[in-house]
């Protein structure tokens, strides 16, 4: 199990060697959300990455990492969206063959992204968990590399590299506030956090309705919660067995956060108004939950980890009409 201090020194390589690939997004103070909720609050713009998500971080640092024989050979990935996308581009750019397991109920939007990268989507008429667990076990069976989407010390790394940034354009943050699905987000900025800003503390933040780590986090072992709707799809589904987050986000994560699909809604609303930025749920869960504890920030300087907006535009009005 690599340990957070590994996590942050594959970052620091990553950091450099994933340039100019990888955009260096923008780390913006809100004017209009600093001046509302009496703080300063960043907003970290990873929905303006290559791919609309962060998720093209992890993905490129593991292509980049490859053998040359496993390059040829190509790799095998499990998404419902996010990184998918980002593992086809990641793919191409790199001349690897791709293949992404999804579930049969993931976003056509993102199915769609992820063929037009020139990967191959294989859908399974299962749940997300479910959907991870059958394509390693298609890559072991081919003999080819798996890559799962958080739980990989290569793939955290990378993300780890949003927290670098973070830190280069404003080294004195008091949090910072990150959505949570299977964790590897969270692993990368809290290790990175951990070793260069311990006082900032790492909030996670589930949907109430998707709470598989938060819940694993509470019971001291990994474990499966009911599962129900969300508009944050891009941190739904449980987690692998032995994932290694989870000892991860045991070691740097300070403090946890649920918010309701109201709360959600209302950020993402919120986003729309003062940024006009249009978002996807994930990134509104983080928002969300800033602005449930809004008031324990005042006077405090703030980041908000805006994940992704992959979402149709459909779903974004329907959601914040």
């Amino acid at each position: 199990m690599p340990t957070p201090k590994e996590i942050f020194q594959a970052s620091q390589q990553a950091h450099t060697a994933l340039r100019p690939q990888v955009r260096k997004t923008a780390f913006d103070r809100s004017h209009i959300l600093s001046s509302q909720y009496g703080c300063e609050l960043f907003l970290k713009c990873e929905h303006l990455q290559h791919t609309g998500s962060f998720k093209f971080r992890g993905a490129s640092n593991k292509i980049r990492l490859l053998t040359p024989e496993q390059r040829q050979q190509g790799v095998i990935t499990a998404s419902s969206g996010n990184h998918g996308q980002g593992m086809a581009l990641a793919g191409a750019k790199a001349g690897v063959p791709v293949t992404v397991f999804a579930s049969t109920n993931a976003s056509p939007l993102k199915l769609n992204a992820i063929r037009s990268y020139g990967a191959t989507v294989v859908t399974l008429d299962a749940d997300g968990l479910t959907v991870e667990l059958k394509a390693a076990e298609a890559a072991q069976t081919e003999g080819i590399t798996f890559v799962s989407p958080y739980n990989d010390a290569d793939v955290i790394a990378g993300q780890g590299t949003i927290a670098l940034e973070m830190l280069e354009d404003e080294p004195n943050l008091d949090a910072v506030f990150v959505a949570v699905g299977g964790g590897g987000l969270i692993s990368g900025i809290g290790s990175v956090m951990k070793q260069l800003s311990p006082s900032t503390q790492v909030i996670a933040c589930w949907p109430a309705a998707s709470t598989a780590m938060y819940a694993s986090l509470k019971a001291g072992m990994i474990v499966e919660p009911p599962e129900h709707d969300t508009l944050s799809d891009g941190t739904a589904g449980g987690l692998e067995p032995g994932t290694i987050t989870f000892p991860l986000c045991q070691q740097v994560v300070d403090d946890c956060v649920l918010v309701s699909e109201d709360e959600i809604r209302e950020a993402m609303k919120q986003l729309a108004h003062s940024e006009r930025w249009m978002v996807e749920g994930a990134a509104g869960v983080a928002m969300a939950a800033f602005m449930q504890q809004a008031d324990k920030w005042q006077g405090k300087r703030v980041a908000v980890v805006l994940c992704g907006r992959n979402i149709t535009l459909e779903k974004f009005t329907g959601a914040v009409k």
